[in-house]
């Protein structure tokens, strides 16, 4: 079966490993991040929206596409849907189970940028683990606050007032323990990923006090079949029959 698979660097992945001695699997990951070792074709970069990505599956034959993107690569999985409706190809999607607040938790939910600025406006060293999109905002930080920012890769910001981390989990708790004590964090700043990669760093601000701006997940589209978890989404394709 001839298989797309728009992923990350994580879950998907070890997906891909599994599938591509069996099926003809083309991987593709969105971005910049790790250099991936896959027994398949991997492209990088998008496919020019939907109406690209419709007509790759048309040129290349795909018969099935998995979304296992990231919960927050809203515009991607929109793209996958109208694209899969557009060529009448199945859409299967690993839907990664949101966190939930436990007891001891200080959770405030926010649903963009502006509203972790104004959650933010009574502290002074933030955490932020939610990607790039603080290092587009480094000249808005706030005289009083110094930003401590956590991501995969970036080129390096000459700004005193802000400490870039290039890391990529899993973080063991002690590590994150560590790190918050020794940075004096005062907030963590975080998109609810979801899965167990980056989730010590929950553990840790729970146990240290202190508090979590979680920024709300976008609403995405369905898809023909959705999964919880990449083992019983790869189960579902080895056993699925009907191309």
């Amino acid at each position: 079966m001839r298989i797309l698979i728009l992923g990350g660097i994580g879950e998907a992945v070890r997906l891909t490993q599994r599938l591509a001695p069996v099926h003809t699997v083309t991987y593709s990951v969105a971005g910049k991040g790790r250099a991936l070792d896959l027994p398949c074709p991997t492209r990088m970069g998008g496919f020019g929206g939907a109406a690209g990505l419709a007509a790759f599956l048309s040129e290349n034959g795909i018969e099935l596409l998995i979304d296992a993107t990231h919960p927050y690569a809203a515009q991607i999985s929109r793209n996958a849907a109208q694209a899969a409706q557009a060529t009448s190809i199945p859409l299967w999607a690993c839907r990664r189970p949101a966190w939930r607040p436990q007891p001891g938790d200080d959770w405030r939910g926010v649903a963009d940028w502006a509203g972790i600025v104004a959650a933010l406006r009574d502290f002074r060293r933030p955490f932020f683990t939610m990607g790039l999109e603080p290092l587009r905002h480094a000249a808005e930080i706030p005289l009083e606050q110094h930003w401590l920012v956590r991501c995969l890769a970036a080129e390096p910001l000459a700004t005193p007032r802000l400490t870039l981390l290039c890391a990529a989990g899993p973080f063991a708790l002690e590590q994150e323990l560590v790190l918050l004590r020794e940075s004096r964090v005062d907030v963590l700043v975080a998109k609810n990923s979801g899965g167990d990669a980056v989730a010590a760093k929950l553990a840790a601000a729970r146990q240290l006090h202190v508090p979590v701006v979680m920024l709300e997940r976008p609403t995405l589209p369905k898809a023909e079949r959705e999964f919880a978890e990449i083992e019983r989404l790869a189960v579902a394709i080895t056993n699925y029959q009907s191309f």
